[in-house]
């Protein structure tokens, strides 16, 4: 069991959820003020996606992470900012009949279009999805092959910033294994185990504790499930040895019928911990653990 947990707050994501909460930002103003309102309730690291402003929808604009970024840093409130590079990897096929020409809401581009953001606004923490993966969408491939994933962390490393390796499925995790063995992540290393995503891992603890068992022992990781299973794994995070994550991005529900902001989620995941024992690490000593460096 980890007593030491750090919780990560995952703001918006770049899903639908937000035609379906007005609780999820969209604005650079409120993801910002979505980051300051997690780390107020106890998350030490606030993961961002951008959005358009006036639709909603996921966006890549490095003006929108920009603003963000300013903005955060800025307050008088201390949060570790983890910036999205999953952005650029998005197939959606045509049809199953004729899955050429690709179809609309394609979105695919080179590794470094995909880290602008990244180099240009230096955060101290962006993800790397670690594999290609089905969604439940009919069309839709999450694309990272391993020739970008290693295009991608070389850069990364380059930059000095610290990738999170987000794990969807067993099989990400060995390719994770093998960046690291080839010199393009360095210790500390940092992953996100992601639970019960369609269709990748389920999240039940047999799949949880199959990836556990086979995570490096000085690697650091954290873990999430969606909607429902949110709270449970909570518990289940601390209990199998690692840290947390939240946020509107998962889950936009607190209780049945009962709509989620950012800190709600945060302060019961805090409570949950707390009950059990646990204690909530913040910024500093979450800096300090994984190498940090702080811009």
């Amino acid at each position: 069991m980890n007593r030491d947990v750090f919780i990560t707050c995952a703001v918006t994501g770049s899903g639908q959820s937000h035609l379906k909460s007005d609780k999820v930002p969209r604005s650079p103003k409120q993801i910002a003020d979505a980051c300051i309102e997690a780390a107020k309730a106890g998350a030490a690291i606030a993961h961002v996606h951008v959005r358009d402003p006036e639709t909603g929808t996921p966006s890549r604009d490095p003006a929108l992470y920009r603003e963000v970024v300013e903005r955060v840093r800025s307050s008088d409130v201390d949060v570790v900012l983890n910036l999205t590079a999953g952005m650029g990897g998005d197939i959606i096929l045509g049809d199953v009949e004729s899955p050429l020409p690709l179809g609309p809401g394609t979105d695919m581009v080179g590794a470094t279009e995909r880290l602008i953001h990244v180099e240009e606004l230096l955060p101290e923490i962006c993800t790397l999805d670690c594999g290609t993966m089905n969604f439940a969408e009919a069309d839709y491939v999450m694309t990272n092959t391993p020739g970008m994933l290693r295009a991608m962390a070389k850069r990364i490393q380059a930059a000095g910033v610290r990738p999170e390796i987000e794990v969807f499925d067993t099989g990400h995790l060995w390719l994770a294994k093998t960046l690291v063995e080839e010199g393009l992540i360095d210790d500390p290393v940092m992953i996100q185990l992601c639970m019960g995503i369609p269709y990748g891992a389920p999240a039940d603890p047999n799949s949880l504790m199959a990836m556990i068992n086979n995570i490096p022992a000085n690697w650091t990781y954290s873990m999430f499930s969606i909607g429902r299973m949110q709270m449970p794994y909570v518990a289940q995070a601390a209990l199998a040895g690692g840290n947390v994550r939240v946020g509107l991005e998962d889950n936009i529900w607190l209780d049945r019928g009962v709509l989620a902001s950012n800190g709600d989620l945060v302060e019961r995941a805090g409570t949950i911990l707390t009950n059990m024992g646990c204690r909530i690490v913040g910024p500093a000593e979450v800096r300090e653990k994984l190498k940090l460096t702080r811009r």
